[in-house]
């Protein structure tokens, strides 16, 4: 059975009709204002309408970057979308017109993170952690091969643990979460400062960005950073040192034996990816007395949500 799967962003949704082998057949996408949670509703039918047209769908899946409630239906809260208690999947059914096919809202980390477990790197894992390293910071956990909700619904926000007391403010309403030192917004906000505090090392950055601070993003950074620029090289190795330190944090709790690493950032390879499990390994607790897990870049890059979304609603 083909389904559908939306992935929801901040200003554009993007959609695929997925196969049962995570296979995407065709694509489509739509520019959304996240103010405006009703043009998110519209966009979805519309590319629902689209993809349907020329496609039989049994199902389709909707990932959204936010808090989804236990049966899957609405959306508790988001951080960069006006989502409040809103009941995502019946506003969708209302504008579609179709009662028969099963509407269900994932969160879309757990999307991803489903997509790599079921169709790319985590295909032979049975306990799987996934980071979805991005404008914020997602997870996913996977234990004894099954996706791990909670009793709510919100299981997995590892980006909302308290990692410094005190520290940078986040969208969630407090201070110090982790995503605010292990995100692409962390890395453009570290880049931005050294291109003031350390302008003798900024040469190359300060080039690429056009001279102003402010127009400095992730890619850049990832750019200089292939290029061999040492101050690019210590920005994403600061990165991947809160990422693999949290995730040995993670570790204690969970013991996965896969940790997963996706988003934007994975871009850079082995440039984040070395620093992440140098950290891992240093702050790992009984290192040397236990199995380790295996940290790997995703497979599935921005299709994860797509993929994920509609196997899950599949099931």
């Amino acid at each position: 059975m083909h389904a559908i799967g939306v992935d929801i962003g901040g200003t554009k949704i993007a959609a695929g009709v997925v196969d049962e082998k995570g296979e995407i057949l065709v694509q489509t996408r739509r520019d959304t204002e996240p103010d405006d949670v009703a043009s998110i509703d519209r966009a979805i039918a519309d590319v629902y309408a689209e993809l349907t047209a020329e496609h039989e769908v049994g199902a389709m899946g909707l990932a959204a970057a936010g808090f989804v409630s236990p049966d899957r239906t609405s959306v508790l809260f988001a951080p960069n979308i006006a989502w409040r208690e809103y009941p995502l999947a019946r506003n969708v059914r209302e504008l579609i017109g179709d009662t028969d096919v099963p509407i269900v809202v994932e969160n879309d980390a757990n999307a991803a993170g489903w997509a790599e477990f079921q169709f790319g790197v985590g295909r032979d894992a049975t306990d799987m952690l996934m980071l979805t390293v991005g404008t914020g910071l997602g997870g996913a956990i996977v234990v004894d091969r099954e996706l791990v909700r909670g009793k709510w619904g919100v299981a997995a926000e590892v980006g909302h643990m308290r990692v410094v007391p005190g520290g940078h403010y986040c969208g969630c309403g407090h201070e110090g979460c982790w995503e605010q030192y292990a995100s692409g917004r962390a890395l453009v906000r570290d880049g931005q400062n050294a291109l003031i505090a350390q302008p003798d090392r900024a040469t190359r950055l300060l080039e690429i960005c056009g001279g102003d601070p402010d127009k400095l993003n992730g890619p850049q950074i990832t750019q200089a950073a292939q290029e061999g620029d040492d101050l690019a090289v210590e920005l994403l190795a600061n990165l991947g040192r809160w990422i693999g330190e949290g995730a040995a944090s993670v570790t204690a709790l969970l013991d996965p034996e896969l940790i997963v690493i996706g988003g934007g950032v994975g871009a850079a390879g082995d440039l984040l990816l070395q620093p992440v499990r140098r950290a891992f390994a240093d702050q790992l607790s009984a290192r040397g007395h236990r199995p380790e897990a295996r940290i790997e870049l995703a497979e599935h890059g921005n299709e994860a949500g797509i993929v994920g979304a509609a196997d899950l609603a599949r099931r």
